[in-house]
């Protein structure tokens, strides 16, 4: 069995012996589309993180039987296409939920606690150089009283809900599938829910229903005082209306770990901001802590066995 892992660099250095045992496995670390249509021809099992798996290269893969998505989202690769082929797609569920808990938090804490400014007072010498024993320039912002309101109340959205829970936050879920099944929290249309967070948390997926969810007008909703964080997608919130609105004080901040591009363009909004220490950005790998990663090959290899045995 031959496996062909085409962008087997999103996964750096986490060792994939898991999967070699299964058969014969040849990574390339990226693929162009062009490349990846040259690369597929011989293989029984294709692995894929953000490579586009169309109709036309499927085409070019008369051997494949199974797709394995090295991720939980499934939107780079074409269903109906592969399912007409009579190719199975598998993906990993639920491998990251925790890595992503805890890069959310790490965002928010900062944020509220002025982290960056803080760090760099004591490494300038600022603080040993002044004339008192702390620097109370910027108060931070206990979390504890404050509402957490989050975006997509699944896997993701319910440990961050427990986690706020634990610093004492009261948390209310906009529900972006309408069904509204979690009872353990109040669940509120999305207007009441930005109106009344002192936290905004996106945890949802890209879809006709969350693309573009918030805007410029949804933004104006929100308090003053209040934070948004995007763990979700890119595409679910307009980044140049953010930009905007952190930048004029309409919010205090926001933090990214995804945006509508990716990587993010040089020339994006979000880089060209007056009040920088009002954002924090981390490069898409909120899911890619080394626990999680490994999750993730095991995964990977668990649906290759299963799928062949």
């Amino acid at each position: 069995m031959k496996i062909v892992f085409l962008d087997a660099a999103t996964l750096g250095s986490t060792p994939l012996d898991e999967i070699t045992a299964l058969g014969e496995l040849v990574t390339w670390p990226v693929s162009s589309p062009e490349e990846a249509l040259e690369r597929v021809g011989d293989c029984d099992v294709l692995i894929v993180n953000k490579v586009r798996v169309t109709d036309t290269l499927l085409a070019r893969a008369p051997r494949l039987k199974l797709i394995c998505e090295a991720a939980t989202g499934v939107n780079n690769i074409d269903l109906e296409a592969a399912e007409r082929r009579g190719i199975a797609v598998r993906n990993v569920a639920g491998y990251a939920t925790e890595t992503v808990v805890q890069c959310t938090f790490a965002h928010l804490l900062s944020l509220a606690g002025h982290a960056p400014y803080f760090d760099d007072c004591v490494k300038s010498g600022r603080y040993s150089a002044g004339p008192l024993f702390c620097d109370i320039s910027h108060p931070t912002v206990e979390l504890d009283g404050k509402t957490m309101g989050i975006v997509g109340l699944g896997a993701i959205g319910v440990r961050v809900a427990a986690v706020a829970a634990a610093f004492g936050m009261r948390v209310i879920y906009y529900s972006t599938s309408g069904t509204s099944h979690n009872h353990d929290y109040p669940s509120v249309p999305l207007d009441t829910l930005l109106r009344t967070a002192d936290v905004v948390s996106i945890h949802a997926p890209l879809n006709a229903r969350t693309q573009g969810l918030i805007g410029a007008a949804e933004l104006r909703r929100m308090k003053p005082s209040a934070y948004l964080i995007n763990l979700g997608r890119g595409g679910i919130v307009d980044e140049a209306a953010l930009a905007e609105a952190v930048d004029a004080g309409v919010i205090a901040g926001a933090a990214l770990d995804v945006y509508s591009s990716e990587p993010l363009p040089a020339g994006s909004p979000l880089l060209q901001v007056r009040h920088p220490e009002r954002f924090r950005f981390t490069p898409h790998t909120g899911w890619a802590s080394q626990e999680a990663l490994a999750r993730l090959v095991h995964g990977i290899a668990e649906n290759i066995r299963i799928f062949f045995g």
